[in-house]
Protein backbone atom coordinates (compact mmCIF):
# COMPACT_ATOMS: atom_id res chain seq x y z
CA UNK A 1 0.00 0.00 0.00
CA UNK A 2 1.40 3.37 -1.00
CA UNK A 3 1.09 6.20 1.49
CA UNK A 4 -2.01 8.11 0.53
CA UNK A 5 -1.98 11.33 2.50
CA UNK A 6 -2.00 14.84 1.10
CA UNK A 7 1.03 16.82 2.17
CA UNK A 8 1.92 20.49 1.98
CA UNK A 9 4.70 20.71 4.55
CA UNK A 10 6.50 17.40 4.11
CA UNK A 11 7.63 15.48 1.03
CA UNK A 12 7.71 11.70 0.78
CA UNK A 13 10.14 9.97 -1.57
CA UNK A 14 10.80 6.27 -2.00
CA UNK A 15 14.50 6.91 -2.67
CA UNK A 16 15.49 3.23 -2.83
CA UNK A 17 13.62 -0.05 -2.40
CA UNK A 18 12.03 -0.10 1.06
CA UNK A 19 13.62 3.26 2.06
CA UNK A 20 11.29 6.23 2.55
CA UNK A 21 12.81 9.71 2.82
CA UNK A 22 10.61 12.16 4.74
CA UNK A 23 11.67 15.78 4.25
CA UNK A 24 10.32 18.64 6.32
CA UNK A 25 9.46 21.12 3.59
CA UNK A 26 9.02 24.67 4.92
CA UNK A 27 12.43 26.14 4.04
CA UNK A 28 11.16 29.71 4.16
CA UNK A 29 10.61 29.27 7.93
CA UNK A 30 13.59 26.93 8.47
CA UNK A 31 11.10 24.04 8.53
CA UNK A 32 9.35 25.31 11.66
CA UNK A 33 6.55 23.04 12.83
CA UNK A 34 3.12 24.55 12.20
CA UNK A 35 -0.27 22.97 12.78
CA UNK A 36 -0.40 21.58 9.23
CA UNK A 37 2.96 19.87 9.62
CA UNK A 38 1.87 18.43 12.97
CA UNK A 39 -1.20 16.89 11.34
CA UNK A 40 0.71 15.58 8.34
CA UNK A 41 3.37 13.93 10.50
CA UNK A 42 0.66 12.38 12.66
CA UNK A 43 -1.08 10.98 9.58
CA UNK A 44 2.21 9.69 8.18
CA UNK A 45 3.18 7.77 11.33
CA UNK A 46 -0.35 6.40 11.63
CA UNK A 47 -0.31 5.15 8.03
CA UNK A 48 3.04 3.43 8.57
CA UNK A 49 1.72 1.79 11.72
CA UNK A 50 -1.17 0.29 9.75
CA UNK A 51 0.79 -0.95 6.74
CA UNK A 52 4.57 -1.26 6.32
CA UNK A 53 4.60 -3.54 3.27
CA UNK A 54 6.47 -1.13 0.99
CA UNK A 55 8.87 0.32 3.58
CA UNK A 56 11.41 -0.99 6.07
CA UNK A 57 13.36 2.15 7.03
CA UNK A 58 12.66 5.89 7.16
CA UNK A 59 15.14 8.75 6.81
CA UNK A 60 13.87 11.99 8.34
CA UNK A 61 15.55 15.21 7.19
CA UNK A 62 14.84 18.85 6.44
CA UNK A 63 14.86 21.01 3.33
CA UNK A 64 17.98 23.22 3.41
CA UNK A 65 19.11 25.35 5.10
CA UNK A 66 17.81 23.76 8.32
CA UNK A 67 16.58 20.51 9.80
CA UNK A 68 13.84 22.09 11.92
CA UNK A 69 13.82 25.38 13.85
CA UNK A 70 11.15 24.14 16.28
CA UNK A 71 7.59 25.33 16.71
CA UNK A 72 6.33 28.07 14.40
CA UNK A 73 6.04 30.89 16.92
CA UNK A 74 4.71 33.28 14.27
CA UNK A 75 1.65 31.04 13.91
CA UNK A 76 1.23 31.09 17.69
CA UNK A 77 1.53 34.84 18.05
CA UNK A 78 -1.60 36.37 19.63
CA UNK A 79 -3.66 33.17 19.43
CA UNK A 80 -6.02 32.39 22.31
CA UNK A 81 -5.27 29.66 24.82
CA UNK A 82 -7.92 27.29 23.50
CA UNK A 83 -6.45 27.46 19.99
CA UNK A 84 -2.93 26.96 21.35
CA UNK A 85 -4.01 23.83 23.22
CA UNK A 86 -5.85 22.51 20.18
CA UNK A 87 -2.77 22.95 18.01
CA UNK A 88 -0.53 21.31 20.59
CA UNK A 89 -2.88 18.33 20.75
CA UNK A 90 -1.96 17.64 17.11
CA UNK A 91 1.72 17.68 18.09
CA UNK A 92 1.07 15.33 21.00
CA UNK A 93 -0.73 12.91 18.68
CA UNK A 94 2.10 13.14 16.14
CA UNK A 95 4.79 12.39 18.71
CA UNK A 96 2.88 9.46 20.19
CA UNK A 97 2.31 8.07 16.69
CA UNK A 98 6.03 8.45 15.97
CA UNK A 99 6.81 6.46 19.11
CA UNK A 100 4.52 3.69 17.87
CA UNK A 101 5.97 3.59 14.35
CA UNK A 102 7.41 0.05 14.00
CA UNK A 103 9.93 0.96 11.30
CA UNK A 104 13.50 2.10 11.91
CA UNK A 105 13.75 5.91 11.78
CA UNK A 106 17.08 7.61 11.07
CA UNK A 107 17.29 11.38 11.49
CA UNK A 108 19.66 13.05 9.01
CA UNK A 109 20.25 16.43 10.64
CA UNK A 110 21.39 18.75 7.88
CA UNK A 111 21.18 22.05 9.79
CA UNK A 112 19.73 23.67 12.89
CA UNK A 113 17.61 21.42 15.12
CA UNK A 114 16.17 23.66 17.81
CA UNK A 115 13.35 23.10 20.28
CA UNK A 116 10.85 20.78 18.66
CA UNK A 117 13.40 20.07 15.94
CA UNK A 118 15.74 18.55 18.50
CA UNK A 119 12.79 16.61 19.91
CA UNK A 120 12.18 15.08 16.46
CA UNK A 121 15.84 14.05 16.36
CA UNK A 122 15.59 12.48 19.80
CA UNK A 123 12.35 10.67 18.91
CA UNK A 124 14.10 8.98 15.97
CA UNK A 125 15.83 5.66 16.59
CA UNK A 126 19.21 7.28 16.01
CA UNK A 127 20.65 10.27 14.17
CA UNK A 128 23.49 11.31 11.89
CA UNK A 129 24.33 15.00 11.59
CA UNK A 130 26.25 17.28 9.28
CA UNK A 131 29.38 18.79 10.79
CA UNK A 132 27.67 22.18 10.45
CA UNK A 133 24.49 21.19 12.33
CA UNK A 134 23.56 23.04 15.51
CA UNK A 135 21.23 21.94 18.29
CA UNK A 136 19.36 23.50 21.20
CA UNK A 137 16.63 22.60 23.67
CA UNK A 138 15.66 26.23 23.60
CA UNK A 139 12.07 26.47 24.89
CA UNK A 140 12.90 28.22 28.18
CA UNK A 141 14.11 31.22 26.18
CA UNK A 142 10.49 31.95 25.19
CA UNK A 143 8.82 31.07 28.48
CA UNK A 144 8.02 27.47 27.60
CA UNK A 145 9.45 24.02 28.21
CA UNK A 146 9.90 20.99 25.96
CA UNK A 147 6.48 19.64 25.06
CA UNK A 148 7.28 16.94 22.50
CA UNK A 149 9.00 14.33 24.69
CA UNK A 150 12.16 16.40 25.16
CA UNK A 151 12.22 15.98 28.95
CA UNK A 152 11.93 12.22 28.45
CA UNK A 153 14.29 11.59 25.54
CA UNK A 154 17.10 14.07 26.24
CA UNK A 155 18.08 12.59 29.64
CA UNK A 156 18.00 9.10 28.12
CA UNK A 157 20.34 10.26 25.36
CA UNK A 158 22.93 12.28 27.24
CA UNK A 159 22.31 11.71 30.96
CA UNK A 160 20.20 13.64 33.44
CA UNK A 161 22.75 16.26 34.51
CA UNK A 162 23.75 17.16 30.96
CA UNK A 163 20.11 17.25 29.87
CA UNK A 164 19.22 19.61 32.72
CA UNK A 165 22.08 21.92 31.79
CA UNK A 166 20.98 22.03 28.15
CA UNK A 167 17.27 22.48 28.92
CA UNK A 168 17.77 25.00 31.76
CA UNK A 169 20.11 27.24 29.73
CA UNK A 170 18.71 26.71 26.24
CA UNK A 171 22.30 27.02 25.00
CA UNK A 172 23.12 26.00 21.45
CA UNK A 173 25.61 23.18 20.95
CA UNK A 174 27.50 21.77 17.99
CA UNK A 175 27.40 18.45 16.18
CA UNK A 176 30.72 17.65 17.84
CA UNK A 177 29.10 18.17 21.25
CA UNK A 178 26.06 16.13 20.22
CA UNK A 179 28.30 13.25 19.15
CA UNK A 180 30.36 13.38 22.34
CA UNK A 181 27.22 13.44 24.51
CA UNK A 182 25.45 10.56 22.73
CA UNK A 183 22.71 12.62 21.09
CA UNK A 184 23.83 11.67 17.57
CA UNK A 185 25.65 8.56 16.32
CA UNK A 186 27.81 10.02 13.57
CA UNK A 187 29.04 13.30 12.08
CA UNK A 188 29.25 13.61 8.30
CA UNK A 189 30.38 16.22 5.84
CA UNK A 190 27.25 18.10 4.71
CA UNK A 191 27.39 16.78 1.15
CA UNK A 192 27.76 13.20 2.42
CA UNK A 193 25.09 13.22 5.13
CA UNK A 194 22.17 11.79 3.17
CA UNK A 195 24.36 9.18 1.47
CA UNK A 196 25.69 8.01 4.84
CA UNK A 197 22.13 7.70 6.16
CA UNK A 198 21.15 5.79 3.02
CA UNK A 199 24.11 3.40 3.42
CA UNK A 200 22.94 2.51 6.91
CA UNK A 201 19.31 2.26 5.77
CA UNK A 202 20.41 -0.17 3.05
CA UNK A 203 21.94 -2.44 5.68
CA UNK A 204 18.74 -2.30 7.73
CA UNK A 205 16.37 -3.09 4.86
CA UNK A 206 18.35 -6.18 3.82
CA UNK A 207 17.71 -7.70 7.25
CA UNK A 208 14.50 -9.49 8.23
CA UNK A 209 11.92 -6.71 8.72
CA UNK A 210 9.94 -8.56 11.39
CA UNK A 211 13.13 -9.11 13.36
CA UNK A 212 14.11 -5.42 13.15
CA UNK A 213 10.64 -4.42 14.36
CA UNK A 214 10.81 -6.82 17.31
CA UNK A 215 14.29 -5.58 18.24
CA UNK A 216 13.01 -1.99 18.19
CA UNK A 217 10.06 -2.86 20.44
CA UNK A 218 12.21 -4.74 22.94
CA UNK A 219 14.92 -2.08 23.06
CA UNK A 220 12.36 0.68 23.58
CA UNK A 221 10.87 -1.29 26.46
CA UNK A 222 14.33 -1.67 27.99
CA UNK A 223 14.12 1.99 28.97
CA UNK A 224 10.97 1.37 31.01
CA UNK A 225 11.50 -2.03 32.65
CA UNK A 226 13.93 -3.58 35.11
CA UNK A 227 16.31 -6.01 33.46
CA UNK A 228 14.42 -9.20 34.36
CA UNK A 229 11.09 -7.80 33.19
CA UNK A 230 12.82 -6.59 30.05
CA UNK A 231 14.19 -10.09 29.47
CA UNK A 232 10.68 -11.53 29.71
CA UNK A 233 9.51 -8.97 27.14
CA UNK A 234 12.51 -9.83 24.94
CA UNK A 235 11.68 -13.53 25.02
CA UNK A 236 8.06 -12.87 24.10
CA UNK A 237 9.23 -10.82 21.12
CA UNK A 238 11.78 -13.52 20.22
CA UNK A 239 9.21 -16.31 20.35
CA UNK A 240 6.93 -14.45 17.94
CA UNK A 241 9.65 -14.70 15.29
CA UNK A 242 10.01 -18.48 15.50
CA UNK A 243 6.94 -19.19 13.39
CA UNK A 244 7.82 -16.60 10.73
CA UNK A 245 8.70 -17.44 7.14
CA UNK A 246 11.67 -15.09 7.40
CA UNK A 247 13.18 -17.10 10.27
CA UNK A 248 12.98 -20.25 8.14
CA UNK A 249 14.40 -18.39 5.14
CA UNK A 250 17.24 -16.89 7.15
CA UNK A 251 18.41 -20.21 8.58
CA UNK A 252 18.05 -21.97 5.23
CA UNK A 253 19.94 -19.24 3.38
CA UNK A 254 22.76 -19.40 5.92
CA UNK A 255 23.15 -23.12 5.44
CA UNK A 256 22.94 -22.81 1.65
CA UNK A 257 25.55 -20.01 1.71
CA UNK A 258 23.34 -17.51 -0.12
CA UNK A 259 21.73 -14.16 0.64
CA UNK A 260 18.29 -14.51 2.25
CA UNK A 261 15.22 -13.12 0.53
CA UNK A 262 13.10 -11.73 3.34
CA UNK A 263 9.43 -10.97 2.75
CA UNK A 264 8.35 -9.66 6.15
CA UNK A 265 6.16 -12.72 6.76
Amino acid sequence: MEIKIETKTITLENIQPYILCVTLQRPESRNAINSIMMQELRDLWHSLYVDQKNYRCIILTGAPPAFCAGADLKERNHIDLATWRKQHTLLEQAMLAMLDCPLAIIAAVNGAAYGGGLELVLASDFAYAATTAMFSQSEVKVGLMPGALGTQHLPRACGLQRAKELAFTGDAFTATDALQWGIINKMCEPDQLLQEAIKTAQKIVTNAPLAVKQVKKAMNMSQQLDIKSGFIYELEAYNQLLSSHDREEGIQAFNEKRKPQFTGE
